[in-house]
């Protein structure tokens, strides 16, 4: 006699997934509903004028009461390859870039490690390390007016006491207005990536240091084998911000120098200005324009790349 088989039974149906799809949308909209109060400022204060300013940099726009201008096509662009002294602006902006934005990352670097090493009174000594930065760039540009000033300015002063020359004109002179303009950038920008660079200090376990000191590691090597590799992504996010501000720096350089003297510290974010507000030419400041956004994208882009490359080879390490 054979034994009776087994019935299998029919499998349940799977429950309505209404309730789940609705869940979802909920926190979508809800998600939607937080971004957007950032979001609409962004595309109104940054997007759209980015759009609009590569829309002119294709018509002959200027800058007059009734404005009435055509499609050029590429004749702006055209016009740019003649264009010496633009490039000329091009390759001192970038000088300026790339120095203030090495030169703010070693100092920052130092004042961040000094603030960090248990000093007195740290909190006042945080607190005047943030006074370039709270200072408005137009009132930073006048002091150091001021400081460089070729008739009673402290410099001078101070060199002619020490028995050096005491009569140069630092902002008017060729051979010193950029490095001067130089040290002020760095100067006002210095405070941001030492904060920044601080927070990333405190965050290093102690007891890294302290192995790597029973290893009989010296300062210099615990800087290079525990601090510097913990500090990288903080320094390449901070050099990578302080590129573009550097590079988009206007105020500074325009009350100091006004570009000069003969076009020295002429940036080219000061002569596109000077080509749109000045000689009313908005179409082919426009265009400027969008050539300064691509180098910034290229340079920043070769910059992260190799950042990331070299990020990826210690991992494999």
């Amino acid at each position: 006699m054979t034994a009776p088989s087994l019935a299998t039974k029919p499998t349940a149906p799977p429950p309505p997934r209404k309730r789940g799809t609705a869940v979802a949308r909920a926190r979508r909209r809800e998600v939607v509903a937080l971004v957007m109060p950032s979001l609409i400022p962004i595309l109104v204060l940054s997007v759209a004028p980015l759009v609009v300013g590569i829309a002119l940099a294709f018509t002959d726009a200027r800058l007059v009461r009734k404005p009435d201008y055509d499609v050029v096509g590429l004749d702006n662009f055209a016009g740019l390859l003649d264009n010496s002294l633009f490039w000329e602006s091009l390759r001192i902006g970038l000088i300026w870039t790339v120095s203030v934005t090495l030169l703010q990352l070693v100092a920052a670097m130092g004042l961040a490690l000094l603030l960090n090493s248990g000093l007195r009174l740290q909190g006042l000594t945080r607190v005047l390390a943030l006074v370039p930065w709270a200072m408005p760039p137009v009132v930073v540009a006048i002091m150091w007016q001021m400081i460089y000033s070729a008739n009673g300015g402290p410099l001078n002063a101070f060199l002619g006491g020490i028995g050096l020359p005491g009569d140069i004109n630092w902002l008017g002179d060729f051979s010193t207005a950029l490095p001067a303009v130089i040290v002020v950038g760095v100067w006002v920008g210095m405070p941001q990536t030492t904060i920044a660079l601080l927070a990333g200090l405190q965050q290093i376990p102690a007891d890294l240091h302290e192995a790597a000191a029973v290893d009989g590691a010296g300062a210099w090597r615990r800087f290079t084998a525990v601090t510097w590799p913990s500090l990288r992504p903080i320094v390449t996010s901070i050099t990578s911000l302080n590129f573009i501000w550097n590079f988009n720096s206007f105020a500074l350089v325009y009350v100091l120098t006004e570009g000069g003297p003969g076009g020295r510290t002429m940036v080219p974010v000061l002569f596109v200005y000077l080509e749109a507000f000045k000689n009313r030419n908005l179409g082919y400041a426009a265009a400027m324009g969008v050539v300064l956004v691509v180098v910034i994208v290229a340079v920043l882009a070769l910059y992260l790349r190799a950042q990331f490359r070299h990020d990826r080879t210690e991992k494999a390490r």
